[in-house]
């Protein structure tokens, strides 16, 4: 008998937050964008986009006293943080990075932050609660990936397992069914052990477990006709 080989790791891919988890409707005045609603293309010229590059860091980002830019730390790191906001939600620890980079001092950061934090501009757990409802409806993702997914993105190890465990083991095992029914068609042809690893290999991509991933191949495969025999003897050398 073959010796199982490691559980692959899984490896998650970029994408950004959902639309639906957007906060920042009726801001405090306190928090206001003091630069008031962006001009229109037309009016703003090719002059603007020419200062705009002017006032980039090496980062991408603008360094301190870029042009157009409070001078005032706390003002800056206010702008910097409503822009980072602007129809994409970020989690505290993503806003903190993004202000260390464009070197606003610790002290106006902090209280930037916990400002936001106070209004509701910043919510990890909302953050948390919209990222795994989209990411497991929309690429499959299961708990061990989604959880991965936000300590990439500094959310704290508390609010990951509340959000993830409201996917409970049913809800997780009923996705892997879909995407392996969803699979099935493009493997057939192909020989009954590249076909197993392929199938399993797919559904460890998406962070599920060895037990999940091996039992819903071999259900599905059992249905349309294997050899249940056959494929335990191919499952136990994956």
């Amino acid at each position: 008998m073959t010796r199982r080989s490691d559980w692959p790791e899984y490896t998650p891919s970029p994408e950004p937050p959902p639309a639906s988890a957007r906060w920042g409707a009726g801001l405090p005045a306190d928090i206001q964008d003091s630069d008031g609603p962006a001009p229109s293309r037309a009016e703003a010229g090719p002059s603007r986009a020419s200062s705009r590059n002017r006032g980039r860091g090496s980062d991408g980002g603008r360094g301190p006293g870029a042009e157009g830019e409070p001078k005032d730390p706390v003002e800056r790191a206010r702008a910097i943080c409503l822009r980072l906001l602007t129809g994409t939600p970020r989690t505290r620890r993503q806003l903190a990075d993004a202000l260390r980079k464009r070197e606003v001092p610790e002290e106006a950061a902090e209280e930037v932050l916990a400002r936001f934090e106070d209004v509701g501009l910043i919510d990890d757990a909302a953050f948390a609660a919209a990222w795994v409802d989209s990411r497991h409806h929309s690429r499959g993702l299961a708990r061990r990936a989604l959880a991965r997914e936000l300590r990439t993105k500094g959310v704290d190890s508390t609010v990951i397992d509340e959000a993830v465990g409201r996917l409970d083991s049913d809800s997780e095992e009923e996705t892997a069914r879909a995407l392996v029914a969803r699979k099935l068609r493009s493997t057939r042809g192909l020989d009954r052990e590249k076909r197993l690893r392929r199938l399993v290999g797919m559904l460890a991509r998406k962070g599920y477990s060895e037990g999940i991933a091996l039992r819903v191949v071999r259900r599905a495969l059992e249905e349309e006709g294997e050899d249940p025999e056959m494929l335990d003897e191919h499952l136990q050398g994956l």
